[in-house]
């Protein structure tokens, strides 16, 4: 099947935000939201703690029932259990389920926009291309299953029948973050489920509910229930998942010391494994735009702007540096100091929010620490509480608001230059050439995502060669990546490399088989 990108929502017209607005009251009726761990189809309690709304922390979103480390045992062997079965099926089978549950987001996309606004503090739009984009890996991933499981042509000679082909490794344990509830989510879990491995599915604690609708759609669809489990909860079942020897694969994203420390488990061979432990890690990044001298600033502006404080700077992908020629620094400066006044931060319901809420008071603590740490911010949006830019009323101050801020010359060891913030913080650097920026991207440890905005050919194509991250944007922003057109993922300290929403993604879930028959008659059987 040919794969499209689902289109977003135009939420610039009035019948649509209605209609979101009405999807956002239907939830807000239902909540709180009951979620249990889920192994083989049964709900269990745990350790019962809440997820609340970061715009609001008074709204209880979901009651949650923390899964343990006993019940991350039985999660696998429920998993191990169904894995024959699930495995048995075809391919082509196997999408076909996924692409039911892609229907059934679908067809429930505004109520699943709605809830990522609620328990995360997605914004609209970002809600929005979060649903999107967990469709598009469902579809993207079906059709390569499919594809896979055609197999691959192989040289073959006269008397000689050889043929390739990919098996699931096992159980798949997914560890997800909250910053993409549903795109991340579904994004690895279903990369091994279409590829017939069985899944045990741990989400960040602070978004239980938008990961019980994921696993519910897939439930419905005809994943089998002891084929996907459920453990929402903290610390404690991710780490007995990575340890434990009946888990083949582990599917991570998120920060670079929790991937590091799942690396390092993974890596030691438990009593009664039998297999090699693969990781795929996608671990955040400290991500550069670079300007050069004969940039368009009205290009580039809005586009930097957009890149480092949409959705409070909380993706992997955002801008947290700009690296700018000397030549024009002062006019950069002055253009994105004003755009940042400018910006409203604000609940993420409110369609005229440009900054919603961090997701929780730690990360609002950090925030502000790295603010405090830059000292004088060049620029600084309106705190929420203060009155609004155009004379309107205050936001309300009561959720977890960090005020978008810039600095400029920090020193080049300074922890707000070099360390990832994931927040609404930005720091704008000035360089004598397009050279020299690229060197500072280069001593960089993490490698995600990174930009240029140029006029010259020639400057863009050097600074690509010489760019060394996984996702390089030429005179746009830096984040948004989609599915089947900017495969995403980086290098070093920002993951394992393979790319999610592209061709090579579904290979790190399975293993290749070649068979070799001889086919020459040697005999007949009586």
């Amino acid at each position: 099947m040919t794969f499209i990108n689902e289109p977003a929502l135009e939420l610039r017209r009035a019948e649509v935000r209605d209609r979101a607005t009405a999807a956002l009251a239907d939830l807000d009726a239902r909540l709180p939201i009951d979620v249990p761990v889920l192994i083989d189809g049964r709900p269990a309690p745990g350790t019962p703690f809440d997820s609340v709304d970061p715009g609001n922390p008074a709204t209880v979103v979901a009651r949650v029932q923390g899964a343990s480390a006993a019940q991350a045992d039985t999660a696998v062997a429920a998993a191990a259990a169904a894995y024959p079965e699930w495995s048995a099926r075809t391919g082509h089978e196997r999408a076909e389920i996924v692409r039911r549950a892609a229907a059934l987001l679908r067809s429930n996309r505004l109520g699943a926009a709605a809830l990522a606004v609620r328990e995360c503090g997605k914004p609209w739009a970002d809600a929005d291309a979060d649903v999107c984009e967990a469709i598009d890996f469902l579809e993207y991933y079906a059709n390569g299953a499919a594809a896979m499981d055609d197999g691959q042509p192989l040289l073959q000679m006269p008397g000689e029948r050889n043929a390739l082909r990919y098996v699931g490794r096992g159980v798949t344990a997914v560890i997800a973050p909250w910053n993409f509830p549903l795109a991340i989510a579904t994004g690895m879990v279903s990369a091994a489920l279409v590829t017939g491995n069985t899944v045990v599915f741990k989400p960040a604690e602070q978004a239980p509910a938008c990961a019980r609708l994921v696993v519910d759609a897939l439930h419905a669809a005809g994943v089998p229930h002891g084929a996907l489990a459920l453990l929402p909860g903290g610390d404690e079942p991710g780490k007995a998942l990575v340890a434990h020897p009946g888990v083949h694969t582990i599917a991570f994203t998120g920060s670079c010391a929790a991937g590091l420390s799942i690396l390092e488990t993974a890596a030691r061979l438990a009593p009664g494994q039998r297999h090699i432990k693969r990781v795929v890690a996608e671990m955040g990044g400290k991500n550069c735009v670079v300007v050069d001298e004969d940039a368009d600033l009205d290009d580039a502006v809005p586009g930097i702007v957009a890149s480092a404080f949409a959705f409070a700077g909380q993706k992997c992908s955002a801008a947290s540096r700009v690296l700018v020629h000397e030549a024009i620094a002062d006019d950069l400066i002055e253009r994105l100091s004003g755009a940042i006044a400018t910006l409203q931060v604000g609940p993420a319901e409110d369609f005229a929010t440009d900054v919603p809420p961090v997701i929780d008071r730690e990360a609002q603590e950090r925030v502000a620490s790295y603010v405090d740490k830059g000292g004088a911010p060049a620029a600084q949006a309106p705190a929420a509480g203060d009155a609004a830019a155009d004379g309107g009323p205050a936001v309300s101050s009561d959720g977890y608001y960090a005020r978008p801020t810039l600095f400029v010359d920090l020193p080049e060891d300074h922890p707000v230059v070099t360390e990832e913030i994931f927040g609404p913080v930005l720091a704008v650097q000035r360089v004598p050439s397009i050279d020299a920026a690229c060197e500072i991207v280069d001593a960089g440890t993490f490698a995600l995502t990174g930009g240029i905005y140029s006029r010259s050919p020639r400057t863009i194509e050097s600074f690509v060669r010489r760019s060394p991250v996984g996702n390089v944007y030429v005179n746009q922003p830096i984040t948004g990546a989609m599915v089947g057109r900017q495969p995403f993922g980086g290098g070093r300290l920002s993951g394992t490399g393979p790319k999610a929403g592209g061709p090579d993604y579904l290979l790190q879930f399975v293993e290749a088989r070649s068979v070799s028959e001889d086919t020459v008659r040697h005999g007949l059987v009586v």
